[in-house]
């Protein structure tokens, strides 16, 4: 005759169960993310924010600044804006210059 489990086990049987259900679904959520991430990367890379035309990476003093081909905004990535303020003052007038229309 086969023995029936008592309540408790079946209760931790349960809650495992829900655990290991639990980790697939946070498993496959961050999947979903990081593909979503990945798809608007690929949609907006090289793309300007403001009115979403294609940008033009100049090469300035080894900063890579990135120019709008349309609406002529000036766009830096992390750590270029600080870059820029570091030049002596002759430098970056010249730096302006050079994006002027």
């Amino acid at each position: 005759m086969p023995v029936k489990p008592s309540n408790k086990e079946e209760e931790y049987i349960a809650r495992l169960e829900f655990e290991e259900k639990k980790k697939r679904e946070e498993a496959n959520r961050k999947k979903l993310l990081a593909d979503e991430r990945k798809r608007l990367k690929e949609l907006h890379h090289m793309r300007c924010p403001k009115c979403g035309m294609e940008l033009i990476e100049i090469n300035y003093k080894k900063l890579k600044i990135d120019k709008c081909s349309a609406c002529s905004g000036i766009w830096l990535d992390a750590g270029e804006f600080e870059a820029v303020t570091e030049m002596e003052k002759s430098a970056l007038n010249k730096f302006f210059n050079v994006f002027k229309k």
